[in-house]
């Protein structure tokens, strides 16, 4: 499945979950909405999947947990925040540095109109 598809359907997956349940809860919340969302697609995915850290001669196998990991391709970091910081962008290509994908979304659930807190990056 193409980059593309993948990150329509992720995209899709949330605007559906933004629809029905709005602003304003926990990030958790929406975790859980989006792992039942993306199992009714059939994508394959991974949740709170460890990204290891390698400096040097030593691995730190714990040191980050991306949200999500999608068709093993796409890195998918939500958040519930007032506004998204370039602290939460970094974290994304932290993750997708690390985990060595090219393809990132960020999405913060809090906003009035989903599209307005949807980052894609590409690395």
């Amino acid at each position: 499945m193409m980059v593309n598809d993948i990150t329509g359907k992720i995209i899709g997956c949330c605007i559906e979950i933004h629809k029905h349940l709005g602003p304003g809860l926990l990030e958790s919340a929406y975790e859980e909405c989006l792992a039942y969302e993306l199992s009714k697609t059939g994508l394959h995915f991974e949740r709170q999947k460890t990204v290891p850290v390698n400096y040097k001669e030593i691995i730190l196998e714990y040191g980050y947990r991306m949200d999500f990991l999608v068709e093993n391709k796409v890195v998918v970091e939500l958040k519930s925040v007032e506004a998204l910081h370039p602290v939460h962008e970094a974290q994304v290509l932290t993750y997708m540095k690390f985990a060595e994908k090219k393809v990132g979304l960020l999405i913060n659930f809090n906003v009035t109109i989903l599209k307005d807190g949807i980052r894609r990056f590409i690395r």
